[in-house]
């Protein structure tokens, strides 16, 4: 390889499987993954003086931000234009990756956004991983601010709902409640499309968890979050956290909203504390996010106004809460901060946790330093602070100043 095509992080600590681990390393700029350690004369050398490479962030659920929902939908073209914005915004803290999250909405609004969301590249910006159906396979006792009136049972064929090609193409996760007649048959028919399914928005028992982990599930939804309780004598689907790694059915990853109102500090660091190599943060950040705090417009999936004050927006005239206004990265330090954790360790729920239950960490995936993966990296502060993105080995955006 000539001088110029790759570039060797010098002085640097890696966050690799919850440690930080002092090596170099040593990315392509022609192939855009990560090379072996050694071996290479020329090219680029980066000193970061003790700063900390990390893979770019993973963003699972986000229904979108700075005053673009993913369910605003006008055109082809518009459409494209708004993802390309927001995969560019993306970038700027750390996320390298996203899943566009699709909350409940009508059979048509499905129908039409979601061939839009099938997994692509965008110049310089974040990768477009896929859709994330949230609905509408609900429990309508369970539904935040979803629209019970567009809620299907399982009886209705998810090929009629979404279309066959975005059972195939498009669509990577899925979230439905496990207490619905005939759940297990669905979750099935969605596994079998190599769709992941995660339990939420749903009041259902330990036993209906456990039936829905041995019919392929894997994940569970912002824990706690529209979900049954954890109690003395029911644990409910956040029980299902506590199952041993050695169990058949294995115990499912979980996310987490850690924007502090959500959960409580407490609280989020208990569910993590629990199976740290199964925690997933995400923010579930809506189109309010990154605008000024006031009173805004509903749309396809809330009828309703949306009141936003800090990071918390509400259904104007209630406490049911929307969706979180933080960036990832501030999740990131917020678990550092309220669970004690590391920033390796607190890295590892955005990045190596998320591609492993997503299956997008193989050889040429995303979510791990390991030679022969897509070269999208993070480097931060120890504190968690963002201070350049570097998409396909090259840097995409640095923070104003620079590293120091």
């Amino acid at each position: 390889m000539g001088a110029g095509f790759f570039t060797t992080f010098l002085n640097c600590r890696q966050c690799i499987d919850g440690e930080l681990v002092d090596d170099q390393l040593v990315v392509s700029e022609d192939t855009g993954l990560i090379l072996e350690r050694t071996g290479y004369i020329g090219g680029e050398a980066v000193d970061l003086e003790g700063h900390v490479v990390a893979p770019g962030f993973l963003e699972l659920q986000t229904n979108g931000v700075n005053g673009f929902h993913f369910t605003h939908f006008e055109d082809q073209s518009q459409y494209e234009q708004k993802l390309e914005e927001t995969a560019k915004y993306f970038v700027t803290q750390g996320v390298t990756g996203f899943w566009a999250t699709i909350p409940t909405v009508s059979q048509e609004d499905f129908q039409k956004i979601l061939p839009s969301l099938k997994p692509r590249s965008f110049d310089s910006a974040a990768t477009l991983l896929g859709a994330h159906v949230e609905g509408p396979y609900l429990f309508p006792g369970k539904k935040g601010a979803h629209n019970s009136s567009l809620f299907h049972l399982p009886s209705t064929s998810p090929t009629h709902l979404y279309g066959a090609e975005n059972l195939t193409s498009s669509i990577k996760l899925a979230t439905l409640a496990p207490e619905l007649p005939d759940s297990p048959a669905l979750i099935k028919e969605l596994c079998s499309h190599n769709i992941r399914v995660s339990l939420g928005h749903s009041d259902a028992t330990y036993a209906q968890g456990l039936r829905s982990l041995r019919a392929g599930a894997t994940g569970l939804t912002h824990t706690l979050n529209a979900m049954s309780g954890l109690q003395s004598r029911e644990p409910g689907l956040p029980g299902l956290i506590s199952l041993p790694p050695s169990s058949n059915p294995p115990p499912p990853y979980f996310s987490l909203i850690p924007d502090g109102h959500h959960l409580h500090p407490a609280t989020l660091s208990l569910l993590y504390r629990a199976a740290p190599s199964r925690a997933i943060l995400i923010t579930d950040s809506i189109e309010l996010a990154g605008l000024p705090d006031g009173l805004y417009p509903g749309h396809a999936q809330i009828p309703h106004s949306q009141r936003k004050v800090g990071s918390r927006v509400v259904i104007d005239g209630t406490d049911t809460l929307i969706g979180s206004c933080i960036p990832l990265q501030q999740g990131v330090r917020n678990l550092m901060e309220w669970a004690g954790c590391d920033v390796a360790q607190a890295v590892r729920c955005v990045t190596e946790n998320l591609a492993e239950f997503m299956g997008v960490d193989g050889p040429g995936g995303v979510g791990v330093l390991r030679e022969g993966r897509r070269a999208d990296l993070c480097v931060l502060s120890e504190e968690g602070e963002v201070l350049q993105t570097w998409v396909a080995g090259r840097k995409v955006w640095e923070r104003e100043g620079g590293l120091y």
